[in-house]
């Protein structure tokens, strides 16, 4: 006997067994139980999820020697014809290849005649909504008012597709995707009929890659089973799907929590070498995200939101903690947008570590001592020192050279407040010292950066992070000179300017 894949093995033959799809099933054996069936239904949704068993389910019900039925016995000769397609009465249309007029005009011919010898004749039309308009169109009336003895079943991936006079006639039934615990424990009842040797962290591998199909993850089963005779391992399907552990994205995350960009680049370039789908390793992380935002926002009053075994849902939560909200849609947002800036790339290796460096990395405080000497303070030593406040002691000796020093790192943490602020303030650069007040320059064609900044709101933000790099109170007031955009570039940077013909577009990134 040739072989049967887990797909077509495994194939539910009941409304009981039907995964996942609970509002379906429970409305069709009503509909059943009381008799109220209508003539046309329409299953739609993603693939592999059910839609064509349950319209061969419901065929069985309605045409088993039993039936009418809620639980066809799938022994009679009825029930087994339709399991195996060869059912004279149970017609099974493929729409994308029979989509045209002339063979609607035929089914059209065909509806007229008795069943051979079911109490229905039914059509299962498959991806309906590959009809042509003009067979949707011929198909109207006959969907309207077909004989008593015929029953219609369409299915389809796309419903938005189908024109709205067919939709109008039919009964909608809209499936979900499969959630990944209940694909995660039919994979289980497989591997355990099938004697196969599989972990718990395999089975969430294979449930997340399918994406809520349990077709697609049967066949990943299936295929790992011809693959290894033994245990499958976790490296076994991480390598085949080319997809992360979720042991690996836990980690890394880390790195981010941590701030330890390096051992996160570490990781990055294992990942790579190891020749894993770094598209894939980005919606990971996009999902691990979203997962961290959910326990953040909810904690476990959300739980359920979290389609994941309780073990990792303890691990994701205990995670979040170490976030702000703030930081988590952000990482998120520079996620999608590497995916974004990939597009006009021949590489995604460089927007994600983009990324990652905005995410990971803090620059290093500067030791106090050295700020000291850089600020050129000298402490001035006498026998009756007469007593003078803290802050006068450091305003006193401050110049423009040590404002410079820390002004890069301050646009580095103002755009971690508020990005608008420090994306006016990178136009301008500190020209003079005037007592505290640090006077910001800006060239002619920038007075609206000019006059936002100098907004109450605005101005305090500035302020306080000037304050916490130079650990005494300072004030700034913002100026309009008369030279064009500043053009100070370093040389290196000029030279790469020089050699393309390109010019500086923003001169610092933009770390939130």
């Amino acid at each position: 006997m040739s072989y049967l894949v887990f797909a077509r093995k495994y194939r539910p033959n009941n409304f009981d067994e039907v995964v996942d799809q609970e509002h379906v099933t429970t409305t069709l054996k009503n509909a059943i139980k009381t008799n109220r069936l209508g003539h046309a239904f329409l299953f739609a949704g993603p693939r592999g999820i059910g839609k064509t068993s349950c319209a061969r389910i419901l065929a069985k019900s309605l045409n088993c020697q039993n039936g009418p039925t809620l639980n066809p016995c799938n022994i009679c000769d009825s029930c087994r014809e339709i399991s195996e397609s060869r059912s004279m009465d149970v017609i099974e249309i493929d729409g994308a290849s029979n989509r045209g007029i002339d063979e609607v005009r035929v089914l059209r011919e065909n509806v007229k005649f008795a069943t051979n010898k079911a109490r229905f004749k039914i059509y299962i039309i498959d991806e309906v909504h590959m009809l042509t308009p003009e067979a949707f169109n011929a198909l109207l009336k006959t969907l309207e008012e077909p004989p008593a003895h015929v029953k219609f079943i369409f299915a389809t991936t796309a419903p938005h597709k189908v024109l709205p006079t067919i939709l109008s006639r039919c009964q909608r039934f809209d499936f979900r995707r499969i959630s990944v615990l209940k694909i995660m424990q039919k994979l289980e009842e497989i591997a355990r009929d099938e004697k196969l040797s599989v972990d718990k962290d395999v089975l969430l591998v294979i449930a997340k890659a399918a994406s809520g199909s349990l077709r697609d993850a049967e066949s990943i089963l299936d295929q790992l089973s011809a693959f290894s005779k033994e245990k499958i391992s976790l490296s076994i399907v991480t390598s085949m799907l080319g997809m992360v552990e979720e042991e690996f994205i836990l980690g890394f995350t880390n790195c981010i929590l941590k701030k330890d960009s390096v051992t996160a680049f570490k990781l990055m370039d294992s990942l790579i070498n190891e020749g894993k789908d770094i598209n894939q390793f980005i919606l990971s992380l996009v999902e691990h995200f979203r997962n961290l935002m959910i326990a953040k926002v909810g904690g476990k009053v959300l739980d359920e939101l979290l389609d994941l075994p309780d073990e990792l849902k303890e691990q994701i939560l205990k995670q979040s903690e170490g976030f702000s909200l703030k930081e988590i849609l952000n990482a998120i947002e520079l996620f999608v947008c590497a995916q974004e800036m990939s597009r006009y790339l021949d590489s995604i290796r460089i927007p994600l570590e983009m990324a990652v460096a905005q995410l990971s990395y803090a620059p290093k405080e500067i030791n106090p001592q050295l700020k000291n000497e850089s600020l050129g303070k000298k402490e001035s030593v006498s026998e009756n020192p007469s007593p003078k406040k803290e802050d006068d002691n450091a305003v006193n000796n401050f110049d423009l050279q040590s404002v410079n020093h820390i002004w890069d790192e301050s646009l580095h943490k103002i755009s971690k407040v508020k990005m608008s602020v420090a994306t006016f303030l990178q136009e301008g650069r500190p020209i003079k010292l005037r007592n505290n007040t640090i006077v910001i320059g800006f060239p002619k064609d920038s007075s609206f950066h000019k006059e936002t900044l100098e907004r109450k709101e605005n101005r305090s933000i500035i302020e306080k992070m000037l304050k916490e790099l130079l650990s005494f109170e300072v004030k700034v007031e913002f100026e309009i000179t008369q030279e064009e955009k500043n053009s100070t570039v370093e040389p290196v940077v000029q030279s790469a300017l020089d050699a393309f013909k390109g010019k500086v577009i923003n001169k610092w990134h933009q770390a939130k």
